[in-house]
């Protein structure tokens, strides 16, 4: 899994320890994704899926876009298509992403790269692998998040970031044996680099076999964990949580992870992604590709994008 990495861990800075008088949070639930197919065909694996919404906020939807090694001309990607109302985070792992959008944002999202498009009040955008990956086939890996905006942002300018693999901030724990990438807002004093409207962290880290992370978490903060790879186990009394899972962790102050002493030889670690924000706690009216507070704003995202209100296609596009 080539997001980015670090030879010697112990090299790094360590995350803050939980104070004595600090409380780890306690597991609420553990749900396995389902798969579906998105797009033109790739398939995923819907990892919110029969999670209460309340336990989510400010999330919305989060996709694992494969592991899946695609045969020459297999590769797929997603046709042009509008949002509204919410950001969306693309984190590449392994594979290649082309991003392009109607306000001139676009990229390459590739090897632990990030794209952060803000919908906000509309925009169109593409994501496909380039032509010599379709071409060619191979390993595809990532994750598309979905992250509400309030009602006061939801028509905000859209924009767009490229975030580098390399921009990201890496830590370890006192053992050395895990690599925590922060991908956005804070854990101490190391800060990621993705500008978020709505107060959020989002973390990858890679845990070695046998090895725990006592990870320090806002109170305010809501706190999920995605299982990318591997096999561990969540909390103080170790439950048992694998690829494809995810557990929602409730009322503390750090969440603890661990890695199983034994891994498959095609992970070898134990891969998460550690998700958490303040909770908006609005109404939520979800259709399709926009996120709105009410069914009368649902209707008029639809007017707005088959009247072209929200974009036009580039001349150049991909």
């Amino acid at each position: 899994m080539p997001a980015i990495t670090v030879e010697n861990p112990l090299e790094l800075p360590q995350v803050v320890k939980p104070a004595t008088s600090e409380h780890p949070r306690r597991l609420k639930s553990i749900t396995t994704a389902p798969g579906g197919l998105e797009g033109e065909g790739f398939p995923v694996r819907r990892a919110f899926a029969g999670i209460d919404l309340a336990d989510l906020d400010p999330f919305i939807h989060l996709d694992q876009m494969g592991e899946i090694d695609y045969g020459p001309g297999e590769p797929k990607g997603t046709p042009w298509h509008p949002h509204r109302g919410f950001e969306t985070v693309t984190y590449m792992m392994e594979g290649t992403f082309l991003h392009q959008d109607s306000i001139g944002g676009g990229g390459t999202i590739q090897n632990g790269a990030t794209q952060w498009m803000t919908a906000g009040a509309g925009i169109l955008h593409i994501e496909r692998p380039p032509d010599a990956l379709i071409d060619s086939g191979g390993l595809f890996h990532g994750i598309q998040l979905w992250v509400n905006l309030p009602a006061k942002l939801k028509m905000t300018t859209p924009r767009y970031q490229d975030i580098e693999a390399t921009s990201v901030s890496l830590l370890t724990n006192e053992n050395g044996d895990a690599i925590i990438r922060v991908i956005a807002g804070a854990l101490g004093d190391a800060a990621g680099p993705g500008v978020t409207h709505t107060p959020i962290t989002i973390v990858h880290a890679s845990l070695l076999p046998g090895g725990t992370l006592s990870l320090p978490w806002k109170p305010e903060y809501n706190a999920l964990t995605y299982v990318l790879a591997g096999q561990g186990t969540v909390g103080l009394d170790r439950q048992p949580i694998g690829e494809g899972q995810m557990a929602v962790h409730v009322d503390g102050d750090f969440i603890v992870l661990s890695a199983n002493e034994r891994q498959d030889s095609r992970t070898h670690a134990l891969e998460v992604l550690i998700l958490g924000g303040a909770p908006i706690r609005e109404p939520v009216a979800a259709y399709g590709p926009f996120v709105m507070n009410t069914k009368v704003e649902l209707q008029q995202a639809f007017d707005d994008y088959q009247a072209g209100r929200l974009g036009q296609i580039p001349a150049n596009h991909i």
